[in-house]
């Protein structure tokens, strides 16, 4: 990885005078015989909201940036070092025995075309220039070399101008063709976000040259407020036409939601290829995106997973993580895989080191049909790990995961997301599933890591999330037989348990219930302790004495549980920001929910073995084809 520097005027291009007359735009190139779309270089972003600088920056001069093209003034300078203007040439080199892309342009005016590439570590060399005198819509093809990217490294391009001005349009990245193109069938889940999922078709249904190659759309909505109810939804219908797939059936979760496009899809394209291409109903979607995906799982040796990376929604110019990998032993996932960028500004970071993931969240993953057939469906877990348990069970099949850079959406940020949530539930008991199916499952290093979340929640005041996590042990412990309705109970009573707590519901901040205004004083820890047993213990003590001291007001950052426990009463803050909670100490919650979690986590260490065997032994019938047919008749005759 190598920092580069941010490019200069980039916020004003949009508005200054342009001294170079930009010609009409160019017709789309037709599609060239023998040669796969791989990428296309964009100058900005599907819509205004979206940074410019993610696609290109302006190095000197003054630069109008379009969708798909750029206009440079006299003595102006661009570059495409940036996350969606490179192209990620050492994972070509790595997956595909493609020995050369192509770069494909129309150029008018004068100027020139460097293509630079970088190493693992970042370090920049020249591999083409074309120098441009007097063009007029002419095309410009150079041919690259894959052959020096094994550990890392990207391709990008400099484009200078001296006097003249310059236009390029239409830059697009090709590789030979080998074998004919699978279908691509979108998968869409959606439950009650109507008006963010209509948002995700109109933005795939609007890039006519994405939506046009693709075979289908499902969106399978299992919302109340349904995505057809929208009026804006008849223009999408008309837009994709019959790709179109509308789909309704009750709510089995994102699980279910995503399986039954995988069903329908397997079943209803004539092709014996398939990519299914899974993606969250609520992100901000890149449709080219689209075409990295599918061209380097068309193009690849072997049939592997490709995954979109996440950049944050509401700081859109940050990667949240390069890939991801899990640690099963205490029950973790989203682990960043070693030297994999985290949390990274990018524009002003790149990830040149090539790093493979374990598995590829489904905010948007391409998964091959080959791979459904030889490892089965989804798991009927509703909701939370789904995805992880899959992309696990397909690496120990075979089937890799390419979490690919430069092909990235946009979702809601996780930091912003409050961990204690109803769905935390299917979140502890579903990584119990795994870490059974795709561990040697230490139960005892599981219970000890479980046993410190309970103690941080009882400590905390979050008595309705150590409910969850009491109970989700004591679920995975019955066995199997829980995901026989899909869950649809189970979330229901979840919910229901979740809710008898006081402290998991949110209230303006400006009226919290039976807490004075005056006594919402900010207050924040010194730092963290040194010796946080001993602190613990302490704690605790002071709990059960009831020696706490009075009310606090708590920022959502300041919400460790070694502060927090200082008090009776602590109105903390949301990480959503849209309010607080309530958390007030209860002595005989926190004795009674202390001996259940003790008792449930025995328990695990005693009984973990016999559960293990049994949901491994389940696996077969549990992924079935089969299975999930019964479950989609059975939700669809309630």
């Amino acid at each position: 990885m190598r920092r580069r520097p941010n490019g200069e005027d980039t916020l004003v291009m949009a508005v200054q005078p342009q001294t170079t007359p930009a010609p009409a735009a160019t017709p789309e190139p037709a599609p060239r015989h023998g040669r796969l779309l791989a990428q296309r270089t964009l100058f900005a972003g599907p819509n205004p909201a979206v940074p410019a600088d993610l696609y290109c920056t302006t190095v000197t001069g003054v630069a109008v940036r379009e969708r798909t093209r750029l206009v440079l003034d006299g003595h102006a300078a661009v570059s495409t070092n940036s996350y969606f203007g490179r192209f990620p040439a050492s994972y070509w080199q790595r997956w595909t025995s493609a020995r050369s892309v192509d770069l494909h342009a129309v150029v008018s005016g004068g100027g020139l075309v460097r293509v630079m590439a970088s190493d693992s570590e970042g370090t920049a060399r020249t591999v083409a220039t074309q120098q441009v005198r007097d063009a007029h819509e002419q095309p410009l093809t150079l041919t690259l070399a894959l052959d020096r990217f094994v550990d890392g490294g990207a391709f990008w391009l400099e484009l200078e101008t001296d006097v003249d001005g310059l236009v390029v349009d239409h830059v697009e990245w090709s590789v030979a063709t080998i074998r004919p193109r699978r279908a691509t069938a979108v998968v869409i889940c959606t439950y009650n976000r109507a008006d963010d999922c209509l948002a995700t078709l109109r933005t795939l249904a609007a890039d006519r040259a994405v939506a046009g190659e693709l075979a289908a759309v499902y969106v399978v909505d299992q919302g109340t407020d349904t995505v057809e109810s929208r009026p804006g939804f008849a223009d999408v219908r008309e837009a994709l036409g019959p790709a179109l797939r509308y789909v309704r059936q009750p709510n089995l979760g994102g699980a279910g939601g995503f399986t039954r496009g995988i069903y329908e899809a397997v079943r209803n394209e004539t092709v014996e290829r398939v990519n299914l291409l899974l993606m969250d109903d609520d992100i901000r979607l890149e449709p080219d995106t689209v075409v990295r995906l599918r061209a380097l799982a068309d193009r690849a040796d072997e049939p592997v997973l490709v995954g979109g990376q996440m950049l944050n929604l509401l700081h859109p110019d940050r990667l949240h993580v390069g890939a991801e990998s899990a640690d099963l032993s205490i029950l973790r996932a989203g682990k960043p895989v070693p030297d994999a960028l985290t949390d990274a500004d990018l524009t002003e970071e790149q990830q040149d080191l090539r790093v493979d993931g374990d598995y590829n969240a489904w905010w948007t993953c391409l998964i091959p049909s080959e791979v459904v057939s030889a490892i089965g469906y989804p798991l009927p877990v509703f909701f939370q790990w789904d995805d992880i348990e899959f992309g696990l069970r397909a690496r120990a099949a075979g089937f890799p995961t390419v979490t690919l850079p430069g092909a990235g959406v946009w979702h809601a940020d996780f930091s912003w997301k409050n961990w204690d949530d109803w769905s935390r539930y299917f979140s502890y008991r579903n990584s119990l599933i795994t870490s059974a199916l795709h561990s040697d499952f230490d139960r005892r290093s599981i219970a000890e890591h479980l046993a410190k979340q309970l103690v941080d929640a009882l400590v905390s005041m979050r008595y309705g999330l150590a409910a969850l996590l009491i109970r989700a042990v004591e679920d995975f412990l019955r066995g199997p037989e829980v995901l026989a309705d899909g869950g649809t109970e189970t979330a229901a009573q979840i919910r229901k348990l979740w809710g008898e707590h006081p402290e998991t519901k949110n209230h303006p901040a400006s009226s919290v219930p039976g807490v004075a205004a005056v006594d919402m004083r900010r207050t924040a820890p010194a730092g963290a302790p040194s010796m946080l047993g001993l602190v613990l213990v302490k704690r605790i003590l002071w709990q059960l004495r009831q020696r706490n001291q009075g009310t606090a007001a708590i920022n959502a950052a300041d919400a460790h549980w070694w502060h927090v426990s200082l008090f009776d009463t602590a109105v903390v803050t949301d990480p959503s920001q849209e309010g607080v909670r309530l958390r007030r100490f209860d002595r005989e919650v926190m004795l009674r929910s202390a001996r259940q979690g003790a008792s449930v986590l025995v328990r695990l260490v005693r009984e973990g073995g016999g559960a293990r065997d049994r949901w491994r032994a389940a696996l077969p019938e549990l992924s079935d084809r089969q299975t999930w047919a019964q479950l989609f008749e059975s939700e669809a005759g309630r």
